[in-house]
């Protein structure tokens, strides 16, 4: 059955976010962060276009994929610190103000719902879930490790096909515990959601149909898993450690 059609208008839905736009005022790129950074300066000039189903944005420390996947997130409607379209739970306000300048093109006919999951915030999304609970039981996150509140995360939390903002989920999951993210972010894409995710993790880019984009000093570039200079490090590494860690410990 195609996840995104439409029984009632009897025409296909379209994903939660077709594309990102920038915003009439937006800046150019200039010296200012967060317009400074290249993969930014880029939406900020050219947009960018979403596909269906999973997108990776892969990319090393500061190349600007989580502050794309904040600023995408909060110009769609989601709290900044984590959670859905209704959390409102605020702590130390840190995010960039690049949601102003992004504008968001929604999926004609499709669902609204989303969600932004952000591993350095989850402590405190899981209190705030604490002194708001919902009219269901909820599990105990503060009781549980760091990937077994994820996992408890990704079972109640992710069950429609909406848009699913993650910023680099693996921090806090296992091998085994990835794959079966994997298996989540595939149910999602299956059933006509949509998901956007940075990511340091050769194993979750490894997801078979997603679209992967790789971040760093060029900007935004379309790749292939195989291409990835992350694989490319890992494999190096996995072969032969003693090449990475010999002069670190002379």
């Amino acid at each position: 059955m195609d996840p995104f059609w439409d029984p009632r208008s009897r025409r296909r839905r379209q994903q939660p976010v077709v594309a990102v736009h920038p915003a009439d005022d937006a800046p150019s790129a200039s010296g200012t962060w967060p317009a400074s950074i290249p993969a930014v300066a880029q939406v900020l000039r050219e947009g960018i276009d979403l596909d269906p189903g999973v997108t990776f944005l892969v990319g090393e420390n500061g190349s600007g994929k989580s502050t794309l996947v904040e600023g995408i997130a909060v110009a769609y409607g989601l709290s900044p610190e984590g959670g859905s379209r209704q959390a409102r739970h605020s702590t130390r306000p840190t995010e960039s103000p690049l949601s102003e300048w992004l504008r968001i093109q929604r999926g004609v006919g499709a669902n609204r719902w989303g969600f932004f999951l952000r591993a350095e915030t989850m402590h405190s999304f899981y209190t705030y879930l604490e002194e708001n609970p919902s009219t269901g039981p909820e599990p105990l996150f503060h009781e549980m490790s760091h990937g077994e509140s994820f996992l408890a995360v990704l079972e109640t939390r992710f069950d429609d096909p909406g848009f699913y903002c993650l910023d680099e989920p693996e921090a806090a999951l296992s091998f085994s515990s990835t794959l079966s993210l994997i298996a989540v972010l595939r149910r999602i894409a299956d059933e006509g959601g949509q998901v956007l995710c940075a990511t340091h993790s050769p194993v979750l880019a490894a997801l078979p149909g997603a679209t992967i984009l790789e971040v760093g000093e060029w900007g935004l570039r379309p790749a292939v898993w195989e291409d990835l200079e992350l694989v490319r490090h890992w494999r190096s590494f996995l072969d032969e450690p003693g090449r990475y860690t010999r002069h670190l410990l002379d």
